[in-house]
């Protein structure tokens, strides 16, 4: 494993989830780097156990490392210190999906608060819900989903960069709040259809 303080964010990130016993989808994990820009993406998802493949209800999450971040880590490993400090942006969408019916965007959204927690300084922040349609080959509707989206940047102060505890720390309250988010979609009346893996 790399000795990266993005990797360390990531690795903070697996254990929050893990303690909220959120289930993992590993093969929609993915590392990517952008070999024009030179950013580096990692995005995952994870739902509440037992869903079914694919969840009723999901988090799909993505953490962006941009180039000049890497920039200012750098001068800071070396001693240099930084101007700005670096961040990640980050992303958490929660999914409704496997829906028979048109959702109600104002029931999901009402169960959601404006603001989601608060990574290091900032809060990540509400978005307007997406309702996406899917149709089959007679352009019948087959289902439905639901996402509302929550964004924000976690700036890396000099004790998240030194403590890897402290960057936990910050990171830890995230997968509570996602699991608790999960549930409370869960609960919502709405009907799904069957998981794919139970015909």
């Amino acid at each position: 494993m790399l000795d990266h303080v993005f990797m360390d964010a990531i690795g903070a990130l697996r254990d929050a989830f893990e303690g909220a016993l959120l289930e993992r989808h590993a093969q929609e994990e993915r590392l990517q780097v952008d070999v024009l820009l030179g950013d580096v993406t990692w995005e995952t998802s994870y739902s509440l156990p037992g869903e079914g493949v694919p969840p009723r209800v999901v988090a799909e999450i993505t953490l962006d490392w941009p180039t000049w971040s890497q920039t200012a880590y750098r001068s800071w490993t070396i001693g240099e210190g930084f101007d700005e400090p670096p961040e990640i942006d980050v992303e958490v969408v929660l999914r409704v999906q496997r829906l028979v019916g048109l959702p109600e965007p104002g029931a999901v959204v009402g169960t959601l608060p404006d603001a989601g927690p608060t990574l290091g300084d900032e809060a990540l922040q509400r978005s307007a819900p997406t309702v996406e349609h899917q149709f089959d080959h007679e352009l019948q509707r087959t289902e439905a989903a639901i996402e509302v989206s929550y964004e924000g940047i976690y700036m890396l102060s000099e004790a998240a960069l030194a403590d890897q505890a402290a960057m936990a720390a910050d990171f830890g309250a995230l997968g509570g709040w996602i699991a608790s988010s999960l549930v409370k979609l869960g609960d919502l009346k709405l009907e799904f259809r069957p998981p794919d893996d139970l015909g």
